[in-house]
């Protein structure tokens, strides 16, 4: 049984699989029923191996081993795999969640904040920087640095930029909002869907249109997040984010950012 191994690579993200698991589930598919000596050989795992794997697969839901002798293996079909692997996902995911929310409860967490407070101390200011590799991490840390926000948060985006940042952070400028944090967009409307986006962020934020295609966050006069890609030239998991803790640099651009927002043209309220 020849499979082609961008195929086997899908499935194994697919289904959290690893290559020995694939390659005995794919096999057993094609025969339907088998025993594992069979399955070793056609897979081409060693057959040392394939009792365990099998073994796995079973608990996993994707086979199912049939009474007798010798002890053969049938294959569930690849639709109620999907189902089970889901069903799996969510109990798991539930689990770990429970699991996070009890951890808030005891001294672990407590312990754990003690040592960041005691090394945040240690750390001299300089260090206090970092690459960001990939928009997914940029946003993860973007949306932490926003909501230890206390006063202020000063972003310039893209047209682009905007519409993500509706999309993934407006739940964290809601709340920042409510707090009393004082929250100014600069960005490119351009286009219908940075209007749209401008117009749903005219609750929380005060938006303006700017022509530069600059792209930073600036929190507090303090922490300054900038991306050095323009994102309509560069993939997601290219775009790379420099974030530094430095009120000098940070409080400067912001003076400078100041100076260009009083000649940026307004935007209506929805």
């Amino acid at each position: 049984m020849i499979v082609k191994e961008e195929f086997l690579t899908k499935l194994r993200r697919y289904f959290g699989l690893n290559l020995y698991e694939v390659k005995i589930w794919t096999a057993l598919l094609s025969r339907g029923v088998s025993t594992a000596g069979e399955l070793s050989d056609i897979a081409n795992v060693p057959r040392s191996r394939s009792y365990d794997i099998l073994e796995s697969l079973e608990k996993k839901g994707f086979v199912v081993m049939k009474l007798g002798k010798p002890i053969k293996y049938i294959a569930v079909s690849p639709k109620e795999v999907v189902e089970r692997v889901k069903k799996n996902m969510k109990v798991e995911a539930e689990e770990r969640v429970n699991r996070l929310e009890e951890l808030k409860k005891t001294d672990v967490i407590q312990e754990l904040n003690s040592l960041h407070t005691q090394g945040v101390e240690l750390i001299e200011p300089a260090d206090l920087s970092g690459s960001l590799k990939g928009r997914h991490n940029l946003y993860n840390h973007l949306e932490l640095t926003i909501r230890n926000a206390e006063d202020t948060v000063t972003i310039m985006t893209t047209a682009q930029g905007l519409v993500r940042k509706v999309e993934g952070l407006k739940p964290v400028f809601e709340q920042i909002k409510k707090r009393g944090v004082k929250i100014r967009v600069a960005a490119p409307i351009t286009t219908k869907e940075a209007e749209k986006a401008a117009k749903d962020l005219s609750g929380v934020a005060d938006v303006r249109h700017t022509n530069s295609k600059a792209r930073f966050v600036i929190v507090d006069g303090k922490e300054l997040i900038f991306m050095i890609m323009d994102d309509s030239d560069v993939h997601p998991t290219y775009d790379i984010g420099i974030w530094i803790n430095t009120p000098f640099f940070a409080k400067a651009l912001e003076e400078m950012f100041e100076l260009a927002w009083k000649a940026m043209k307004k935007k209506a309220k929805a």
